[in-house]
C-alpha cells in the first residue's frame, strides 16, 4: 500500500511542533487534495521523532478507518515511541497486529518491547516474550542480554543475572564492562565482595579495559566491606590509567572513610575533590560534619566551611543550615546564632526550622 497510487481522501493535519515548525505541510485541509498513504506515514514517523505519540495514533486510527494500515518502518517507530513512555500494553497490540499483517519485526523492536516491559516491572510478560522470541527463531543480541542484566541486577535477582551470563558466554558473545560492572555491583550488594575482586582478574587476563564504571563499583565494593586501603590503591590506578574520578568515585571514598572513623583521610579526600571542581551530595557533607561534631571538632568544621565560601560554593545557602542543625544539636547555640547572623549578612532567608533547631538548643 506504500505508493503513491493508493491515495486516501485527505484529513486535516495539524502542524507538528507549532513553535518551531518542524514540518508544515504545503496544502490546506479544505483544499480538495489527496493524500497518500506513504504521506501518512512519514507523518507518523516525523509525530513520532518529536515525541507526539498521541498525534501519531490518531493518524494510525484515520489510516486503519480507511483500510490502510501502517507500514514497517512507522510500526517500529510506534512501538519505540510508546514503550519509551511507559505504554507497554498498546506498543504490545501493535507489535501483534504487525505479526499478524506479516510484517517481520527486527530484533531492535523485540528489545524496545522487552525494555518498557522490564521498565514497567512487568517481568512476567517480559519472560512470555522471550519464549516467543525463541519460538520464532529470533536471536537475542548483545543489547538483549544488557536490558535482562540491567533489570536482574537492579532487582537483586543473583541467579537469573548468572543464568544470563552464563547464557552470553556460551552464544560467545562477549561480555562487555557494561556486563561486568553490573555483576560487580550485585556481588557488592549480596557480601561477596571477593567473587566481585576476582572478577576482576577475569576483566583483566581477556584484555577489557577497565572503565569509570568498573572502577568506581570496585571502589565502593572495598569501601563497603572496610578494605579502605585497597579501595585506595584501585583509585590510584585509575587516575594512573588517565580514567577521571568523578562524583561518584569521590562521595563513595569519603564516605567509607567517614564510617570507618579515618575522617582525617576523609577530609583530604573532600579537598581533593573541591579542588577538581566537585561537590559531593549534601548527605555525604552531612554525614562528615555531624562526625567532626561528634568528636567536637568545631574548629575544623569553620575551617573548611570558610574554604568553601571561598571557593565560591553556591550551595552556602544549605551549609548553613546544615552547621546550624549540628550545632543546636550539641547545644552549641551561641554558635548557631553566629551562623544565623552570618547566614542574613550573605543575603539569605534563614528558614523556619533554623529557627527551631536554635529554640530546641536554649531549650536544652
Amino acid at each position: 500500500t506504500d505508493n503513491n497510487n493508493n491515495r486516501v481522501k485527505q484529513v486535516a493535519i495539524p502542524e507538528f511542533n507549532k513553535k518551531n515548525a518542524i514540518c508544515k505541510y504545503p496544502f490546506e485541509s479544505n483544499s480538495g487534495e489527496e493524500l497518500s498513504t506513504e504521506l501518512h506515514n512519514k507523518t507518523i514517523q516525523e509525530y513520532c521523532k518529536i515525541g507526539d505519540v498521541d498525534n501519531a495514533m490518531k493518524l494510525v486510527a484515520q489510516l486503519e478507518a480507511m483500510g490502510f494500515h501502517p507500514n514497517s518502518i512507522s510500526y517500529g517507530f510506534l512501538i519505540d515511541s510508546l514503550g519509551s513512555v511507559g505504554r507497554t500494553l498498546e506498543a504490545d497490540v501493535l507489535f501483534q497486529e504487525m505479526m499478524y499483517l506479516g510484517l517481520k519485526p527486527r530484533i531492535r523492536l523485540f528489545n524496545a518491547l522487552l525494555k518498557g516491559f522490564l521498565k514497567k516491572g512487568l517481568l512476567g510478560l517480559a519472560v512470555k516474550f522471550l519464549v516467543e522470541m525463541d519460538r520464532m527463531g529470533v536471536c537475542k543480541n548483545q543489547e538483549t542480554y544488557e536490558i535482562l542484566l540491567d533489570y536482574y541486577v537492579s532487582a537483586g535477582r543473583l541467579e537469573d543475572t548468572w543464568m544470563v551470563v552464563n547464557e552470553m558466554k556460551t552464544n560467545g558473545i562477549q561480555l562487555s564492562s557494561f556486563v561486568y560492572g553490573k555483576v560487580i555491583r550485585l556481588y557488592r550488594d549480596n557480601g561477596m565482595w571477593k567473587k566481585a575482586i576476582g572478577l576482576v582478574e577475569e576483566i583483566r587476563e581477556k584484555g577489557i579495559s577497565l572503565d569509570r564504571q568498573i572502577y568506581n563499583s570496585i571502589i565502593d565494593t572495598f569501601g563497603k566491606y572496610g578494605e579502605l586501603g585497597e579501595a585506595l590503591e584501585v583509585f590510584e590506578k585509575m587516575k594512573q590509567e588517565s580514567i577521571v574520578p568523578d562524583i561518584t568515585t569521590w562521595n563513595s571514598l569519603i564516605r567509607w572513610h567517614c564510617k570507618a572513623g579515618d575522617l582525617t583521610k576523609a577530609l583530604q579526600l573532600f579537598t581533593e575533590m573541591q579542588e577538581q571542581g566537585l561537590y559531593p551530595d549534601p548527605k555525604i557533607l552531612m554525614s562528615l560534619i555531624s562526625r567532626l561534631g561528634e568528636l567536637g571538632k568545631w574548629d575544623v568544621i569553620k575551617k573548611n566551611f570558610e574554604n568553601m565560601k571561598c571557593r565560591g560554593r553556591q550551595e552556602v545557602g544549605a551549609i548553613y543550615a546544615m552547621l546550624v542543625d549540628i550545632y543546636g544539636q550539641y547545644g552549641r547555640f551561641q554558635d548557631a546564632e553566629d551562623f544565623i547572623s552570618a547566614l542574613k549578612s550573605e543575603g539569605f532567608l534563614p528558614s523556619a526550622s533554623m529557627f527551631c533547631v536554635l529554640a530546641n538548643a536554649y531549650a536544652q
